[in-house]
């Protein structure tokens, strides 16, 4: 379906890769239609002039579900990342068209999880919307995976990601140590249906809105990273069985 082995190479050396035509026109209206139809009074959702956001999405817009991993999603997960994936967190993202927020450069350092308990290796406790936050080990955000579904066109000007490529390779990655006369910045254009795969430390960030064009996104994280017996991924959703009852 896609050209897996330089698709495979593009994001173990660029750290991110950009698939179109992975969803249906008729699939994103779909998806646009339950994302409007869900109960904004949970708590789970956030919303102001500049962003609307859905925490847990996947769990309080279940509705969902089967169009998202649909036969090309889930081809896409198995030739890319591997058969051994599962979803762990799941965030929608509507940055509306006046929108003047931005996100600074950063890299995803956190995984979300049931409880918070002392283990080595696990830093910095968070809890937000009633759910607790933890960095985890180096080697479990080296192995895991992100992927986001564009609802919109998204180009530099309504807010596409921008990335440094293979920053994904150095480990943590402090914003304020990067040297920016050495590095290439890249914009990540994304095309209504399309899908970027992306490692979860590559640093990125994404600007401003200046073109009045709205900005919707459904950002899916994966692991395959069994955590010790103390904690759980709150939101773990095993998508194959939901595939394999479509079928």
């Amino acid at each position: 379906m896609f050209d897996t082995d330089d698709r495979k190479k593009e994001i173990s050396k660029q750290g991110f890769t950009i698939i179109n035509d992975v969803f249906k026109p008729e699939e994103i209206s779909f998806l646009i239609a339950a994302i409007e139809e869900s109960d904004k009074s949970n708590p789970t959702f956030r919303k102001n002039a500049d962003v609307f956001a859905i925490r847990q999405f996947l769990r309080v817009v279940p509705s969902v579900l089967a169009v998202i991993f649909n036969k090309k999603l889930v081809k896409l997960i198995e030739d890319y990342l591997g058969k051994d994936y599962f979803v762990v967190k799941s965030i929608y993202f509507d940055k509306p068209e006046s929108s003047n927020w931005f996100v600074a450069w950063h890299q995803d350092l956190t995984i979300s999880v049931d409880k918070k308990t002392e283990i080595s290796g696990y830093l910095n406790w968070t809890i937000k919307h009633q759910q607790f936050a933890v960095q985890p080990p180096l080697d479990i955000l080296e192995d895991n995976f992100t992927l986001r579904i564009h609802l919109d066109d998204t180009e530099q000007e309504n807010g596409a990601l921008k990335v440094v490529p293979g920053s994904h390779l150095r480990g943590i990655y402090r914003p304020e140590n990067i040297d920016w006369d050495k590095e290439q910045i890249a914009f990540c254009p994304v095309k209504n249906g399309g899908v970027m795969v992306m490692r979860p430390l590559l640093m990125h960030a994404s600007d401003k809105t200046v073109n009045n064009a709205r900005r919707r996104v459904i950002h899916i994280e994966f692991s395959r990273t069994i955590l010790p017996n103390t904690i759980h991924w709150s939101e773990a959703i095993d998508f194959s069985k939901i595939f394999s009852i479509q079928n």
